[in-house]
């Protein structure tokens, strides 16, 4: 019985392989089953595309626009800042050629004249050529009418390799070169005093923004205003009413909002005379001038009209042959003395360039050659030296200087690396 029934389900596992081994071939023949084989391989195929071509989107697309930004960027030119504009200048320029624009002087200087110059020609070109100076002042005698001074300082400009600082003393009230010459068509304004006594900030800010438009519109650059005296001594001959006031304070409101008419009015203006000359007994026109007052006493009256034109924004501070024992323990003019041009840079933070006055004056003369006098101001740490009484001896004395090792030639680069860039952002330079 037991082999019969194996019997019967070996037969029953044939049939079932028989039937399945035909289906198997029914599907085939149909193709079926590659059919589907074929569908899946599509659709996986059709996956993987899509999956290839957003991972290469996804990859290549930032990197394109990252290239085209870079490549954008690359050609757009740099624009050079003000310091790079000047070091590029200034790495141009011979020892020669940078001493000299520490210089502003009168155009006869450059020439030779013993008359005073209203016009220039071939003559102030050559010597222009061999004097390269940083800036001419011009005086009333140059000045005689608007279309003249238009066309002298056109002139004298187009002669210049490194556009010049044109200046004038343009105070307003006695001190005017401009405003008291009728025939140039400008404002005429009363003294510093009376404008100072209305004690209104406001007619200050109109006498330095209506000065400097007027000036400019003639091409100078540069004034040398305003007054920051304080008239503090009733025996004083050289300031009396050019200063605002004869009380501190009131002198520092005025100061202030003049340098800013200046500034707003785009003309380039000077902080006169430190470390104040409102309380000397004598003129640093005529000879020796004293000062006799402590640093803290400077603080409490002196310094302040100049600390508040400093901090309204003064381009240039005038230092005065004015000569403080009490504070360099010696008679060395302030114009000199590293002492007081440490005490303006660094005690009151005046960053801007340090001018002399006119060197010239026989508080100066009678005491110094031009040459020891500009050698002196350099190594105290001004920055431009006005009207020596020989521009050539007192530029080939800073020559002499430098070669001898007195002077280091940083020390010049230092003073005209900063003239270069106040006359690019004047746009002097262009």
């Amino acid at each position: 019985m037991k082999k019969s029934r194996k019997n019967k389900f070996s037969n029953i596992a044939a049939l079932v392989l028989a039937i399945a081994a035909v289906l198997l071939l029914v599907y085939v023949a149909s193709g079926l089953v590659p059919t589907e084989i074929d569908n899946v391989a599509t659709e996986t195929e059709a996956t993987t595309v899509a999956t290839t071509e957003a991972t290469v989107a996804s990859t290549t697309e930032p990197t394109i626009a990252a290239t085209a930004e870079a490549t954008t960027q690359a050609e757009e030119p740099h624009e050079a800042t003000t310091e790079e504009q000047a070091l590029e200048i200034l790495n141009s320029m011979s020892l020669r050629e940078q001493v000299y624009q520490l210089f502003i002087v009168r155009p006869e200087q450059i020439t030779g004249s013993s008359e005073k110059l209203t016009e220039v020609g071939s003559d102030f070109e050559e010597g222009l050529s061999e004097y390269p100076v940083g800036g001419i002042a011009m005086f009333a005698e140059n000045i005689i009418d608007r279309e003249q001074t238009i066309e002298m300082i056109s002139s004298m400009q187009s002669y210049s390799t490194i556009g010049l600082f044109i200046a004038v003393d343009e105070e307003g009230g006695s001190v005017s070169r401009i405003g008291n010459n009728s025939s140039m068509g400008t404002t005429k304004f009363p003294s510093m005093k009376t404008v100072g006594n209305t004690g209104d900030r406001d007619v200050a800010y109109n006498v330095g923004y209506t000065i400097g438009t007027e000036i400019l519109e003639l091409g100078f650059n540069l004034d040398f205003a305003p007054v920051a005296d304080v008239d503090s001594n009733p025996d004083n001959t050289v300031i009396g009413n050019r200063a605002f006031s004869t009380e501190a304070d009131i002198a520092a409101e005025m100061v202030a909002a003049a340098v800013e008419g200046f500034n707003d009015s785009g003309i380039l203006c000077t902080l006169k005379h430190f470390p104040g000359h409102g309380d000397t007994a004598t003129d640093s026109h005529l000879g020796y001038t004293e000062l006799d007052k402590s640093l803290y006493e400077l603080w409490e009256t002196e310094f302040v009209p100049f600390v508040s034109g400093i901090n309204a924004g003064a381009d240039l501070v005038m230092v005065g042959h004015i000569s403080v024992p009490q504070v360099t323990g010696d008679d060395t003019p302030a114009s000199l003395s590293a002492t007081m041009i440490d005490i303006l840079r660094n005690d009151l933070g005046f960053t801007g360039l340090i001018i002399t006055d006119s060197m010239q004056m026989e508080a100066i003369t009678d005491r110094y050659s031009s040459a020891e006098a500009a050698v002196l101001a350099i190594k105290a740490g001004v920055d431009i030296i006005l009207m020596p009484e020989s521009l050539e001896e007192a530029a080939d004395g800073i020559i002499e200087a430098v070669e001898s090792g007195e002077i280091s030639e940083e020390r010049i680069a230092e003073s005209v690396l900063k003239i270069l860039e106040v006359k690019i952002e004047a746009g002097i330079i262009e």
